[in-house]
């Protein structure tokens, strides 16, 4: 099922009685997602991902815009009449169910003619449960389960009624992080099995970026961009998106662009020759794994430890134009470095430098 959003709009009204401006958790939301595809809504806490889903499952109206399954406007259906499914951060199972309770629980509540036989039931209750490889676990309650295990529980009871749409609402932040890997792999498993559009909320970047068929990226109510998540790590539109993606993030230098080059302080790091404009004060970005350790690297650097990570090698380092504590570099393992008098030198990547304007934070393309 496609969703389109035509300029979706969510105000609510301001708790600080001294502040007469509503806030503003959805602004102008115009995106389409394809059928059949997993998005992943991310951005940090407060940006409006958990509204743009309410919204788009009904629990919420919007105050301007429009929401489309399909070709039908559903902007006025509520949410049991929408055909969706709903996974939250906290599980919300029955304690006092069992497993196949919880799961058949959505099926017993239809009337007319969607009413199901007892039989019926039991085998669609059955085939989501082995879904999501549960199918053991049936006569078990809650209390007898692991995190892991409820979510698995939830997942299937959303989508026992087949909806067109699952919405996941940080289905995964209560787990701990082995059992987080497992269980993001699973949904991608489940989604791909199913084909269901699924909208997934999180504030995880590699959550988004590893199950995600597209990643809207939010600020403050706000889409940033979206994409595909590898052409928003390599092509971010702005500062921000640049630094909300990637582990570790990106190293964020002052510098500027003069006479045909860039720089970082007062060293030329990589050249500009296609930029005709005047000098102008930047930010230069670089992505960790932009370093190349060099004796005769431009990019001089006080070193203060290396971390070992059995592949790679984090360099930890200082420089006067970095903003924030410590740069971060990964080279391979197998790379020597031999900080001289505690300085150590890079070369830079020029595919994994990005360029943003001082004042406006947007992409400068060179």
């Amino acid at each position: 099922m496609k969703i389109v959003l035509e300029h979706l709009t969510k105000r609510f009204p301001n708790r600080n009685k001294k502040i007469k401006e509503d806030v503003v958790a959805v602004n102008d939301f115009n995106f389409e997602i394809p059928d059949g595809k997993l998005i992943g809504l991310l951005g940090p806490s407060g940006c409006g991902k958990s509204t743009a889903l309410n919204l788009i499952c009904g629990l919420e109206q919007p105050t301007e815009g429009k929401i489309f399954f399909g070709d039908t406007d559903v902007t006025k259906l509520p949410p049991e009449n929408r055909g969706v499914g709903l996974v939250f951060q906290n599980y919300a199972l029955y304690p006092h169910l069992t497993v196949r309770e919880n799961i058949r629980f959505p099926l017993e509540n239809l009337r007319g003619k969607d009413k199901l036989s007892k039989e019926v039931m039991e085998e669609k209750v059955l085939e989501a449960a082995k879904l999501v490889q549960i199918q053991e676990l049936l006569d078990r309650r809650p209390s007898e389960m692991s995190g892991g295990q409820q979510q698995r529980v939830a997942i299937a009871r959303a989508l026992v009624k087949r909806p067109q749409v699952l919405l996941l609402d940080e289905p995964l932040s209560n787990l701990d992080a082995r059992l987080r890997l497992q269980t993001r792999e699973e949904l991608k498993r489940i989604q791909l099995e199913t084909g269901i559009t699924t909208v997934f909320v999180t504030h995880d970047q590699e959550e988004a970026m590893s199950i995600s068929d597209t990643i809207v990226v939010m600020k403050s109510g706000v889409l940033q961009q979206m994409g595909e998540p590898q052409e928003i790590y390599d092509e971010p539109v702005n500062l921000f998106v640049a630094k909300f993606l990637g582990t570790p993030q990106i190293n964020v230098f002052e510098g500027k662009i003069k006479d045909g080059n860039v720089f970082i302080g007062n060293s030329p790091v990589m050249s500009a020759e296609n930029y005709n404009n005047s000098e102008k004060e930047v930010y230069v970005a670089v992505r960790p794994e932009g370093f190349i350790v060099d004796e005769n690297g431009p990019l001089s650097c006080g070193f203060i430890n290396r971390e070992v990570m059995g592949r790679d090698t984090s360099v930890i380092a200082t420089n006067s134009a970095f903003i924030g504590e410590n740069i971060r570099a990964i080279i391979p393992s197998e790379e020597e470095i031999h900080p001289v008098n505690n300085t150590v030198k890079f070369s830079l990547k020029p595919f994994k430098v990005r360029i943003f304007d001082k004042v406006t934070e947007e992409r400068i393309l060179l």
